[in-house]
């Protein structure tokens, strides 16, 4: 008999743990867009040096919230601030449970009066929809489900491309033919593009200037046809699938925090709500980083550096616990450093026939949808490393990590753990092999001097 709900499964398998780590799922996919367009090599550096076209027109899962309530029911769930808040604005979404642990964050578009969009990964979308529809609240959502779900032709709402880079603003002025609309930072504006209308988001998701551009699915080609050809001369690069995930290293975001909802009486009628293919319920667990209890993987948005975006002057679900927690976070998120003559040392166990470590994938490292691997120092656990992979740019192997407060001091020594347990689990993206230790160094957070200076100050501004 099947399962109906993520409750089921998880009374069935045990442990929510058990279930996740063996998950048949492999890492958050990045579907129909080319795996790379020139190389990934250069598709990173373009980013940092001179302009690129991300397509994020399929990954991401967008839910459209409108109606009366609509504003409240995000208030309700938001750990954000919503004064001021009005159509033309947007803002990093972050929603918690009841202990104040992170659910998900995802992107908040403000589109028209009563008219909102979310656009993320969809534990977020699962949070919110259940709550519209449980709550009481004079609102109703629409989903419009990312490309890896669906079935048959892929045709969305709205297409979604972000130009980024030290030219992206050159580009932007020669295929409108106009100067560079003055946007501030996570405001909206519209601007035409080959005769379109388009909606300008200014963002800056590598750490360098840009917006973020989307309108009605029918007018994707055309709008995209036009920026290609506008940023030839500008050394604009498409980037594929296969670099996209990664600049998240040199920008600082962690994308995959477990959805903090597996425990607990008072969450027990969401997982019953949630289906049994949910990706709650399917996700994978992976990494070094091993527990049988499955909240010591829950984070706060202390964790994730999301502090200066909690704000009290509302109520919302979790806030009495961050009240707690805000008055002394114990974590802090920073850059690891790998040391590049133990990262080759693992990858050289490649040419052996035994004891070879797990497989470094370039550029992104992530084997799982939700990656944890445990950071030692003087063989004591100090810290978690959530996302791992290679920087062209700064040409070093980087993992983002939150680290316990006391080691989190950057030129701090430590030790990363590669690899899982007892050979490792029985996820397909997982070949045997022997964990081994590299040697890392604790680094700011953005890596990437350009975001830290240009881009982080504004980032938790919204």
């Amino acid at each position: 008999m099947g399962h109906k709900n993520l409750e089921d499964l998880l009374q069935a398998s045990g442990n929510p743990v058990k279930l996740l780590r063996n998950s048949q799922t492999g890492p958050y996919v990045y579907p129909v867009v080319p795996s790379e367009f020139s190389n990934w090599r250069d598709e990173q550096r373009a980013w940092q040096e001179t302009c690129v076209l991300f397509n994020q027109s399929f990954h991401m899962t967008d839910m459209y919230v409108v109606g009366p309530d609509a504003l409240k029911l995000l208030s309700d769930l938001g750990v954000n601030s919503f004064k001021g808040f009005q159509p033309d604005k947007a803002k990093q979404f972050v929603a918690c449970n009841y202990d104040g642990h992170v659910i998900g964050d995802v992107v908040l578009f403000y589109l028209n009066e009563n008219s909102f969009n979310l656009v993320g990964r969809p534990s977020i979308h699962n949070w919110v929809q259940y709550h519209c529809e449980t709550g009481g609240y004079n609102a109703k959502v629409e989903r419009d489900e990312r490309a890896a779900v669906r079935q048959g032709p892929i045709t969305r709402r709205v297409y979604r491309y972000q130009v980024q880079g030290p030219n992206a603003m050159k580009v932007i002025e020669k295929v409108t033919g106009k100067p560079a609309p003055d946007i501030k930072f996570f405001n909206m504006s519209t601007i035409m593009i080959a005769g379109r209308p388009v909606r300008a988001l200014r963002h800056g998701m590598a750490g360098q200037p840009g917006l973020e551009l989307f309108g009605p699915w029918q007018d994707g080609e055309f709008v995209k046809a036009a920026i290609v050809e506008a940023g030839s001369e500008f050394g604009l690069r498409q980037v594929g699938a296969r670099a996209y995930s990664s600049n998240t290293l040199e920008s600082g975001w962690i994308p995959s925090p477990l959805p903090a909802i597996y425990t607990g009486e008072k969450l027990k009628p969401y997982r019953e709500w949630l289906p049994a293919n949910s990706y709650e319920a399917i996700a994978s667990l992976g990494g070094s980083f091993y527990s049988d209890n499955i909240a010591d993987y829950y984070l706060t948005p202390y964790d994730l550096g999301y502090g200066p975006i909690v704000k009290f002057d509302h109520d919302f679900i979790g806030k009495e616990a961050l009240q707690k927690i805000a008055a002394s976070p114990k974590r802090t998120k920073v850059t690891l450093a790998l040391d590049s003559k133990d990262v080759t040392r693992a990858i050289g166990t490649m040419f052996q026939k035994e004891k070879r470590a797990k497989y470094f994938d370039f550029p992104s490292s992530v084997y799982s949808t939700l990656p944890y691997d445990k950071v030692l120092r003087d063989g004591k656990m100090v810290g978690i490393s959530t996302w791992c992979g290679y920087s062209a740019n700064e040409g070093r192997m980087l993992t983002l990590a939150i680290m316990d407060n006391e080691h989190s001091l950057p030129g701090t020594e430590v030790t990363f753990v590669w690899g899982e347990e007892a050979g490792g689990s029985l996820k397909p993206t997982v070949e045997r092999h022997v964990q081994t230790h590299i040697r890392a160094i604790v680094s700011p957070v953005p890596y990437s001097e350009v975001a830290r200076v240009s881009y982080r100050p504004q980032r938790v501004a919204y």
